[in-house]
């Protein structure tokens, strides 16, 4: 057995297509560009990541809660939060093409081709630069770095540039009965703030002991102007964050603890620790002290699936001026009052469903000589696995259909376990491989007889005998969430 070539990023989208895990939405009328539907087998892995995500928080930690905060927000909140002045991406248009780009993707592509060509200093220097005018907000001169650098559009292949402008990234929308009368409010960018306007209910309703956290699972919306790389950069997408409340001056101590545990909960859903690093942020956001990103290596190199920041008090410090109410804590230890600090840990639960997808797509070579072929089966963690079981019979006479469909019904209750009794069992055996089931049952003569099964492992393709009565231990035990949970 040997492994295949390297996947590419369409060998994902193909496959998650063909599968039912991801569709592109409203491709009937030929889609909504960046923006995508789960199939049949892609929610279920979404659900099953944010169910072991929701538990690694809440369940594992006496000290962390969670909400589930409202989409419309009061304008306010994104005043305060700094999103209404500050929440932009410098875009240039090319004037040939009409094609419009983030000025600062184009010079990140270029200082990627200096590190292709062997001169990281020189990729270095010229992202040095870009932070350094970003910074100044000198878009002037962000505009002549790209033309300096050479940098044409990939579909003109022209350099014929418009000024760089600043683009807010959030959705509005209307509230209100009347058109006349109607408010401009946002579609939220970020599920935080939802958390930072809540700390004080949560916290007095439920008695809450700073350090605590609060967890919260949630949509968030961005118009991003340059979205790509299939699920990773939507402009509709689902993060799952915590926003974990401490004493100031031991923000540091708890940033390190929380970027530790959440690499530890990466590698436990299976993710290998060489496809696994940080990268620390050169340039913090404006709420920052301390920021780091857990990148994963997908077939386009490695980007961000997480991030953990220390974000001091800005929050709260800002909806308290804005409000004009306070959002101060009472530390009985210290007989104090102050505002808590915050250390965010934020995933994105499309980017790490993606992650997840593309660990698992597995291409090998299976046989020797004129008996070789290629199998290609997903790899999923057994508790993360869309479907945990099918039930296949050998053939649908003499009453093996009917005992098969009995004991899908058996494990149902236990675990998601679907029936199967179209076309060979090989060819069946293969459709759930390709949708990464980890445990394939048949349905034989024998079992007529003596009320025993075959279990096919998937990564294995291994057989074993075993009697009906053990199924439900046997798979049940295997496919549990708390073998992750156990882990971190």
């Amino acid at each position: 057995m040997s492994q295949a070539p390297a996947t590419s990023l369409q060998d994902i989208i193909s496959h998650a297509k063909e599968y039912g895990f991801v569709f592109p939405s409203s491709e009937i009328y030929d889609g909504l560009q960046a923006v995508y539907d789960y199939g049949q087998t892609g929610v279920e892995l979404k659900n099953n990541l944010k169910t072991v995500w929701w538990k690694a928080m809440t369940q594992l930690h006496d000290n962390i809660v969670g909400i589930d905060a409202a989409i419309f927000m009061h304008p306010l909140t994104w005043k305060a939060s700094g999103h209404v002045d500050g929440f932009n991406d410098p875009m240039i248009d090319n004037k040939d093409s009409k094609k419009r780009y983030r000025a600062d993707q184009l010079l990140e592509g270029k200082a990627e081709e200096y590190r292709e060509a062997g001169q990281p200093d020189k990729a270095q220097e010229l992202l040095n630069e870009m932070g350094r005018l970003l910074g100044a907000e000198d878009l002037a001169g962000v505009r002549d770095l790209i033309i300096a650098e050479g940098i044409k559009c990939p579909v003109s292949g022209t350099a014929n540039w418009t000024d760089v402008r600043q683009f807010n990234l959030m959705f509005s929308t209307q509230v209100g009965s009347v058109a006349e009368d109607a408010s401009q409010i946002y579609l939220r960018p970020e599920t935080a703030q939802g958390i930072f306007v809540n700390f004080l209910n949560v916290q007095k309703s439920g008695r809450m002991k700073v350090p605590f956290g609060i967890a919260q699972i949630g949509k968030a919306f961005r118009n991003e102007i340059v979205a790509r790389q299939f699920t990773f950069r939507m402009r509709e997408f689902e993060q799952m964050e915590m926003q974990f409340f401490v004493r100031p001056g031991s923000e540091m101590e708890w940033y390190n603890t929380w970027k530790e545990a959440r690499m530890k909960f990466h590698k436990a859903i299976g993710l290998p620790a060489e496809s696994l690093q940080y990268h620390d942020h050169e340039k913090l956001a404006h709420y920052a002290n301390a920021a780091v990103d857990i990148e994963y290596k997908f077939p386009f190199g490695f980007r961000e699936i997480e991030g953990i920041h220390s974000r001091t008090d800005f929050d709260l410090r800002n909806h308290q001026e804005l409000s004009k109410k306070k959002q101060q804590y009472f530390d009985s230890e210290i007989n104090q009052n102050y505002i808590p600090y915050v250390v965010e840990t934020s995933v994105g639960a499309d980017r790490l469903f993606l992650a997840t997808f593309c660990n698992a797509y597995t291409r090998e070579t299976v046989g020797e000589g004129e008996g070789q072929k290629e199998r290609v089966y997903l790899k999923f963690h057994p508790a993360l696995a869309p479907v945990k079981a099918a039930v296949l019979p050998l053939v649908k006479k003499d009453g093996l259909a009917e005992k098969a469909q009995s004991i899908a019904q058996l494990l149902k209750s236990s675990f998601r376990t679907v029936y199967d009794d179209n076309a060979a069992i090989g060819k069946r055996y293969t459709r759930q491989d390709l949708i990464g089931t980890p445990y394939c049952i048949a349905v034989d003569y024998q079992t007529m007889e003596d009320d025993t099964v075959t279990i096919r492992h998937r990564d294995s393709m291994e057989q074993e005998r075993v009697h009906i009565n053990e199924l439900k231990d046997k798979i049940g035990y295997e496919v549990a969430m708390e073998r992750i949970l156990e882990a971190i």
